[in-house]
């Protein structure tokens, strides 16, 4: 008898400890008071911190309202699962959930519609996870999450959620991320990351394909902090040439890392706007990392768009690999680009085109006038014949040349060059336009009319 009852015992406990409670799906929006009467001890209420004690489920139809009655909720070791809506659209103090640092806490947004997280603070959590449902955060900070739940701090499949003016640090993943076998594209706006990922080779946004809408990264500072974490910034690769990611990347500071962008696979097209790519040199092995920006395109049509970026103090500027179609300024849009000081081994290395694919790249600063040493601080065919050619001339600084006509040199004296870099043959007909003419003296740029 006494076997018996400690057997039955133990069942008992283990069913209360797997215990949970899931809405009816009537159409009830729930707050956590109502929680605290419908839910026999679920949730809990001790007059200023609510308690969620066993996993929840907000089902489908039915919302769960995060009103100014709450400022904290514990949920230690808890699943919150939202099928339904989630609405947290607070306006007094920040709301805070957190787990513990043993017993951290979990979400799951399945299906959910109508979902807002804001003014939240969410501590010791696992991850949550976004799996086609359309989730706003805003004015949210994440710390302390681990990977026990999730990839990262928030894991999307199949959805765009919002995420704006959040705060990311010392996570152990990555702050965001999609898989490589979803479509997904999230608009991360205005956030702050800072030292996520504990060690480990992954970046900070780590995203696969991208949906029908535009992958936008605009207005964050990504920093990695300390040289002990040797995580990359941002990461878009689509390997498996899934759809057409299309990505904007504009206006971010991403600096101290292991790299700070890299676009890789096939199918993506970017536009890289007034970004700042700066010492991301955390990598001991200048052959497995290090660039400001890395296009590894398996196809030419991974394409990406530069203009307007300062790129300075990483292990590599620019580094271009395999096929690609990549565009960092022509003769009627100059790039503008700020290409300077980047280098490893003692050597300048601010454009490396590891490719047999050509690069315009007209109209930049590389921190120089002299077209010497901007051809000392370009790897391509001029160094490699197997390699494409990186057309660079003219460039800032070397465009403010001395303007002449042609009676007033002599052409047999001089090389002839269009503004593309092309060396042209001056002893036939030059068509009217402006071309660079290098002397043994000097280089000037000259009118044929």
């Amino acid at each position: 008898m006494k076997r018996l009852f400690i057997f039955l015992f133990l069942i008992s406990l283990a069913i209360s400890l797997n215990a949970q409670w899931v809405s009816p799906g009537d159409g009830i929006t729930y707050t956590l008071p109502d929680l605290v009467a419908a839910t026999e001890g679920v949730v809990t209420n001790d007059g200023t911190v609510f308690t969620i004690h066993q996993d929840l489920t907000i089902s489908h139809s039915d919302v769960l309202l995060i009103d100014n009655q709450v400022t904290r909720i514990d949920a230690p070791g808890v699943l919150i699962t939202i099928k339904g809506s989630f609405n947290c659209s607070h306006t007094g103090d920040r709301v805070k959930l957190y787990g513990t640092e043993t017993q951290p806490f979990s979400m799951r947004f399945e299906n959910a519609s109508n979902c807002l997280l804001r003014k939240m603070y969410l501590s010791d959590g696992a991850g949550i996870q976004l799996i086609e449902s359309e989730v706003t955060f805003d004015d949210v900070k994440f710390v302390y999450f681990t990977t026990d739940y999730c990839h990262s701090v928030i894991d999307i499949f199949n959805c765009d959620p919002i995420i704006n003016n959040c705060y990311f640090m010392l996570n152990e993943g990555a702050a965001i991320s999609s898989p490589a076998n979803g479509q997904s594209s999230p608009q991360i706006t205005g956030c702050e990351l800072d030292a996520n990922v504990d060690g480990l080779n992954v970046p900070q946004i780590n995203l696969g394909p991208g949906g029908d809408d535009t992958i936008r990264i605009v207005g964050n500072n990504i920093h990695g902090t300390w040289a002990t974490f040797h995580t990359g910034g941002i990461s878009v690769a689509d390997l498996m040439g899934v759809g057409d990611t299309k990505v904007l990347l504009k206006d971010n500071i991403v600096k101290d890392g292991r790299y700070g962008y890299n676009q890789q696979g096939q199918t993506i097209s970017s536009v890289i706007i007034s970004n700042q790519f700066i010492n991301n040199n955390h990598e001991d092995n200048p052959m497995n990392g290090g660039s400001g920006i890395s296009i590894y395109g398996t196809s030419t049509n991974n394409k990406a768009i530069l203009r307007n970026n300062v790129i300075t103090g990483n292990l590599w500027g620019i580094t271009a690999i395999y096929l690609h179609d990549i565009d960092l300024g022509n003769e009627d849009d100059w790039g503008r680009n700020e290409i300077h000081n980047n280098g490893n081994g003692g050597v300048t290395y601010d454009l490396y085109n590891n490719a047999t694919c050509d690069i315009m790249a007209v109209g930049n600063n590389w921190g120089t006038t002299q077209e010497a040493e901007v051809e000392d601080h370009i790897f391509h065919q001029v160094d490699d014949p197997s390699l494409g050619r990186v057309t660079f001339i003219p460039f800032v600084g070397y465009d403010q040349i001395e303007e002449i006509t042609a009676s007033e040199i002599d052409l047999t004296k001089a090389d002839i060059y269009t503004l593309t870099g092309q060396r042209v043959n001056y002893s036939e007909s030059l068509k009217p336009g402006v071309y660079i003419v290098i002397t043994e003296q000097n280089a000037n740029k000259i009118v044929i009319q």
